[in-house]
Formats: C-alpha cells, sequence, structure tokens
C-alpha cells in the first residue's frame, strides 16, 4: 500500500463528512478567518512542486509547510477538509508538515484563544498528539476527526473516540496536557501562537509585495 493510500486511511472518511448546505455570503464570512493560513498553503505547495519538478526525484530532504488554525471553528474543519488534506495527499513525501495555532499571548504567561478556555484546551490536546506523533497520517488524522464535531471539543468523550480510532494513547496526551501543573501544555501552546505570529509579519510583506505596481 503506498503513501498517498495510507494517508486516505489514516484520515476516516468520517471526518471529511460535508456540512449542511448555506448561504455564500455566510460561507465567505465564515473563511475569512484563516484566508492568511491558506495563502501561506496554497503558495507552499506551488513552491514545493515546482521545486521537485525541476530538481529530479533524487531530492531527500523534506520542505517545511505549514497551516495556522483554531481547533473550535467551522474555518478549521473546511479548510482541513478542502485544503490541507488534498494538498498533503500530492506532497505527503516531501514536506515536514506541522499545523500551528493563532491566539493572543496574555501577561501572566497565559493566552487568550478566540472561542474561549475550552479552545485553549482543545489546541492544547491536538498539539500533543503532533509532539507524541509526529506522523501526519496519524497526528491530522486525529485532529480531523476532533474538528468534525468541534463545538464538543475538548470533551473528553470526543477525544477519547477520536483517540481510538486513529491508535492514540490517551493517557500519554493527558500526561502532556498536564504535564508541571499544566505549564508544558501551555508553553506549547504559547510557542504555537508565536510561530503563528511570526509567520503572519511575513505573509503581510509578501501580500504587499504582491500589491505594489509592476516598474516600467
Amino acid at each position: 500500500m503506498d503513501g498517498k493510500q495510507q494517508l486516505a486511511q489514516g484520515i476516516s472518511s468520517e471526518s471529511l463528512r460535508h456540512p449542511s448546505s448555506m448561504s455564500s455570503i455566510s460561507r465567505l464570512r465564515r473563511f475569512l478567518l484563516p484566508m492568511l493560513a491558506i495563502i501561506l498553503l496554497l503558495r507552499g505547495v506551488y513552491d514545493i512542486s515546482y521545486r521537485y519538478k525541476f530538481a529530479g526525484p533524487g531530492i531527500t530532504h523534506l520542505v517545511p509547510l505549514e497551516a495556522h488554525i483554531i481547533s473550535k471553528c467551522p474555518d478549521t474543519r473546511d479548510a482541513l477538509r478542502e485544503l490541507i488534506l488534498p494538498a498533503m495527499q500530492r506532497v505527503y513525501d516531501k514536506v515536514d508538515f506541522k499545523l500551528n495555532y493563532i491566539g493572543t499571548p496574555t501577561a501572566d504567561d497565559g493566552v487568550e484563544c478566540k472561542h474561549g478556555p475550552s479552545e485553549c484546551m482543545g489546541n492544547i490536546i491536538e498539539l500533543c498528539a503532533r509532539e507524541l506523533y509526529p506522523d501526519p497520517k496519524i497526528n491530522l488524522g486525529f485532529i480531523m476527526c476532533l474538528t468534525k464535531d468541534y463545538p464538543h471539543i475538548p470533551e473528553r468523550a470526543l477525544v477519547e473516540d477520536c483517540a481510538l480510532e486513529h491508535a492514540i494513547d490517551i493517557r500519554a496526551i493527558n500526561e502532556c496536557a498536564a504535564r508541571d501543573d499544566g505549564a508544558y501544555g501551555m508553553g506549547l501552546l504559547r510557542n504555537s501562537i508565536q510561530r503563528t505570529t511570526d509567520y503572519s509579519k511575513v505573509a503581510r510583506e509578501q501580500l504587499t509585495d504582491l500589491r505594489r505596481p509592476m516598474l516600467p
């Protein structure tokens, strides 16, 4: 079985169930939040495909590729299903793929998340899965399983069901999130948010460059 088939199996078809139909205006609004991350993702896929097309099959190093999300959001569900999974099926063997998270660090070494503390906890659970299971066929499948029922993140029943479906040790996830009275998991989230902040600055600079008129 080749890697593409393994990736497709690792991310179950149940995780890709289409949401109910909605108006085009509502759909457009839902996609505004992660647009910056999507631009980075698609640009990365184009660059990767271009480089490998002309560099040939002998290249062995992996190209970094990231997407930046929040766990309790329909935008994330749709971006995972419609953009990230198709991209990974094309270039999974050429990239070092990571998900990072959007939020705001606070002065007391905490984090504010758009959908409150439960989303922060969901982000930490997903980051722990990424750290413990770096293979995207495992961690991305687990994250997509959670995101399918994003309103219920981080309820224990949902996390346990998705962990069982993707052969993830729920005890290891709990230990990661709770280590050092929660400081370890919070540190993972703060570092991830800082990386997203850094990437956002780069993206804004790139978009500014694209808008500049060409000199004659």
